[in-house]
């Protein structure tokens, strides 16, 4: 019976939002008790797109901050390094064997990434994202994947390799199920339909509550209501959303009082602001108490970790493709 195994990452492009915390990391914490849960710093897949890796340490550290102060507890789950797990590379290699150019370019996620990220071509390997993503997940064995809207086309092409391999040399990998995130998406103070940082649409988990307040205050609302007593549409409002996640108490009232006109949207922005700063005041507090060299013991440590279970691994797909 295979171990009840989460595999969860994220590409470490530093300080993590609002939106990491609801589309991934409220998950990860939830499941800690439920699975064996190992967790990822993807520094492989930054690579993808964009080549310059002097900040990947700094980044690196600043999102393992976010995620601790969130609660992942790196002595039940292990935290570590994609780069420093060397299988992991070799495990792609073997991968992208079984699986055609043609399948990767039908993956929807990937012309979402060319659109969002305004790229101009694409690189091979951010061609073959998937197949690396696959090679993360199944170098653990992982039975179930956390995972937003976004990615599920990646974790079917996952399961797609695993069968393959599977019916090409023997039963060595789990099949993995996707396990959505309650709120998969947060739209981005412009209204868009994700919260990203390359889109500079973000309100940061560490931010100070002037921060928040700042940046809640420039959200795009309504665009209909321009005057305090217009009748709004809370389902169209990036900031009715917001509430929705964050203050759900009130959720009938703001919407009641949105529609009637009762309530203006810079008094609804106040309140969104200060429910925002107020939920994740404990998380500013555990990180400001967490030092860079904290977070390289815990890497070390979970990289250890790791290491032997990939090992473990690779002996068997070492033996089942009797590659000696």
């Amino acid at each position: 019976m295979a171990v009840k195994r989460i595999l969860s990452g994220m590409r470490p492009t530093g300080k993590l939002h609002i939106g990491h915390y609801v589309g991934a990391l409220e998950s990860w914490v939830s499941l800690q008790g439920e699975y064996e849960n190992y967790h990822l710093v993807a520094d492989y897949h930054v690579l993808t797109t964009q080549l310059e890796t002097e900040s990947m340490l700094s980044n690196t550290i600043d999102m393992i901050k976010d995620w601790v102060a969130a609660g992942i507890d790196p002595e039940k789950s292990p935290i570590f390094r994609q780069s420093q797990i060397k299988e992991h590379a070799e495990l792609y290699l073997l991968f992208s064997m079984l699986i055609t150019k043609e399948r990767l370019e039908r993956n929807p996620s990937l012309k979402e990434q060319i659109r969002d990220l305004n790229l101009p071509s694409v690189i091979y390997g951010h061609l073959g994202y998937p197949v690396l993503q696959a090679a993360d997940i199944l170098l653990y064995r992982a039975i179930v994947v956390p995972v937003g809207e976004d990615q599920v086309s990646h974790i079917e092409i996952t399961r797609e390799i695993a069968r393959k391999f599977n019916k090409t040399y023997g039963n060595v990998f789990p099949e993995p199920a996707t396990k959505l995130t309650h709120f998969s998406r947060l739209p981005g103070l412009d209204g868009k339909a994700k919260m990203s940082k390359s889109l500079g649409n973000t309100v940061f988990l560490s931010d100070s509550p002037e921060a928040i307040w700042q940046a809640v205050r420039k959200a795009v609302t309504d665009t209909q209501k321009i005057r305090r007593n217009d009748p709004g549409r809370p389902d169209v409002c990036t900031i009715f959303t917001y509430h929705n996640v964050f203050n759900s108490m009130e959720i009938d009232v703001i919407r009641r009082d949105c529609e009637s006109g009762a309530l203006g949207c810079v008094d609804c922005k106040k309140n969104c602001a200060a429910k925002i700063a107020s939920f994740f005041e404990a998380h500013r507090e555990k990180r400001e108490s967490l030092s860079d060299d904290m977070i390289m013991d815990i890497l070390v440590d979970g990289e250890t970790r790791a290491r032997i279970l990939a090992r473990e691994t690779m002996a068997l797909v070492h033996d089942a493709m009797k590659l000696g």
